[in-house]
């Protein structure tokens, strides 16, 4: 998921209708027991970022969005908080012999917010509407692998139905997925938001539900008040296991990163996303044992709008090399970073499956004389100069700075920062696919799933939602297509990493740093614990009274 961290995936904002301060601010003043300042009893603040879509449950790829849907909704599985393994939720099982044809039986006990039950129909008629072109979801391509996909979802012209040939529904509680072919990590798919069930109330009218969406989630939405906050309440009939702690979530909206922290030490937030670089040194003895430093499975990189002609002659890949060798994430992670990351041998996290701690690709390797050199054999940099787009809103600019300052001083190529107000703004931008052939951008992957799927056919196979730089090579389509055919995930994540090599090669994104969960949280709040991606695990978050 693309994100506001990186990402966060993850690469995660906004133009914020907020103090000159950027501190957080809410329309909640209940003056019960509660968290941070202006949120309601029994309720705690977390610096948030504004969606960059409707939140209907496959309009989002970003975190600001990504974080409100998986709390809002729940589909068929989740992943265990401490190391992303899968679990059941509303399915009571999901059985298959083939991982081509699958079984869905459902849990009873799960209703909507509305009260309405959840069925073997709420699922379907979500994913069918979902992938249908007409309603330009942008995670339509995550039922992609579903048989008839091609029916609602053409490559030109209209749909030839509204229904997904592979999706049947047996009876309230059960249902059957047939895939196009094998997919060995499908089950892991099952848990992202995208494939949430909704009730029918969201037919009536969709674009009223993105604004105020209806989910069977632990939390209920209850208002968005936008470039401001968003705040959602406990769920007193949620049926799964991981029921609230707490009485709701209040995500703030911060302009600077800095301002959030500054709201975390007086009070004002409970729960922070992560310290701003300036902070990095300090916050530890600021915060004491309320300061969190953990791994997580997220990945910073730079992106390439490959969509320009400029970029796609074949020996461009090795000016993309080139960039990559001028780029010192040592020094860059040890000063501008002050140790919190730890340099990328890769295009996927420690802890995924399929990841190898002793890769060390020459191209993630900083030598400024080779970077010249390929850059020369490359025909050079399209435009003769690089400029790179970044949020601004959570403390991008001193890495980005240093990124471009590395990139000059070793070729001599003038490369310099870009930054936009926000993660929205600057995520509208990315995804239109109109940035011109100069402008880089920075991006990062915040895992979906702890499979080596969701860090490459998620992010580079062509047509995939995340497919940000609009990178296409049919070997590696090729490669991943094989590998989804694996008997297991294990056997699976092997053939990937061929693929991987192509990346590697092709450099459509620069992978820079593994990102570590740099955060912490008020002295309003306790049993605050972080996820395997970097959230905290929100139902679990205790309020003091």
């Amino acid at each position: 998921m693309r994100g506001a961290k990186s990402a966060k995936w993850v690469v995660g904002a906004i133009v914020v209708a907020m103090a000159a301060t950027a501190c957080g601010s809410s329309k909640d003043d209940d003056n019960g027991s509660g968290g941070g300042s202006g949120v309601g009893a029994g309720m705690f603040s977390y610096q948030g970022s504004e969606p960059q879509n409707p939140l209907t449950p496959a309009g989002n790829n970003e975190v600001g969005g990504g974080r409100i849907l998986k709390n809002v909704f729940r589909g068929l599985t989740q992943y265990d908080p401490k190391d992303g393994s899968l679990k059941m939720a509303v399915a009571e099982k999901i059985d298959t012999t083939d991982s081509q044809h699958f079984t869905v039986t459902l849990k009873s006990g799960w209703t909507f917010h509305n009260g309405e039950p959840v069925t073997a129909k709420s699922f379907v008629d979500s994913w069918n509407w979902s992938a249908n072109i007409k309603n330009a979801q942008i995670n339509s391509s995550w039922f992609a692998e579903i048989k008839g996909y091609e029916d609602v979802h053409p490559e030109k012209g209209d749909p030839k139905t509204d229904k997904m040939s592979g999706l049947v529904v047996k009876d309230d509680k059960t249902f059957t997925i047939e895939l196009s072919r094998p997919v060995a990590h499908w089950k892991y798919k099952t848990g992202y938001p995208a494939l949430s069930p909704v009730p029918q109330a969201f037919f009536k009218d969709p674009k009223a539900f993105g604004q105020k969406p209806i989910g069977n989630g632990p939390y209920v939405f209850d208002n968005w008040d936008h470039n401001n906050q968003i705040v959602l309440k406990k769920y007193d009939k949620y049926a799964g296991e991981d029921k609230p702690k707490n009485n709701g979530v209040v995500f703030k909206v911060y302009l600077k990163a800095d301002g959030a922290y500054a709201d975390l030490q007086s009070g004002g937030l409970d729960v922070i996303d992560q310290i701003p670089p300036a902070s990095l040194s300090k916050y530890k003895s600021d915060l004491g044992d309320r300061a969190v430093d953990q791994p997580m499975a997220t990945l910073q990189m730079v992106g390439f709008p490959l969509y320009n002609k400029e970029w796609q002659a074949p020996e461009k890949a090795k000016v993309r090399q080139g960039i990559s060798m001028a780029i010192d994430r040592a020094a860059i992670g040890k000063t501008v970073l002050q140790g919190s990351r730890e340099p990328a041998n890769g295009f996927l996290n420690p802890g995924i499956l399929g990841y190898d701690k002793a890769q060390d690709p020459e191209v993630l390797h900083f030598d400024p004389e080779k970077a010249k050199k390929l850059i020369e054999e490359g025909g050079g940099v399209p435009g003769g100069k690089l400029t790179l787009i970044y949020n601004a809103d959570l403390g991008h600019k001193a890495w980005v700075d240093a990124v471009c300052n590395s990139i000059t001083k070793n070729t001599g190529v003038p490369c310099q920062g870009d930054p936009k107000p926000d993660q929205k703004t600057s995520r509208d931008l990315i995804t239109g696919k109109k940035l011109p052939v100069h402008q880089m951008f920075r991006t990062g992957w915040q895992a979906d799933y702890p499979h080596i799927a969701s860090y490459l056919a998620d992010v580079y196979h062509t047509g995939a939602a995340s497919n940000d730089s609009g990178y296409s090579n049919p070997e590696f389509d090729k490669l991943t297509d094989e590998a989804d055919k694996a008997k297991t995930p294990e056997e699976s994540a092997k053939l990937y990493k061929k693929a991987e090599e192509i990346l590697l090669k092709d450099m459509p994104q620069i992978p820079l740093w593994n990102y570590k969960e740099n955060g912490g949280y008020s002295k309003n709040v306790s049993n605050v614990v972080y996820d395997w991606i970097g959230d905290p695990v929100w139902t679990d978050v205790e309020v003091k009274k």
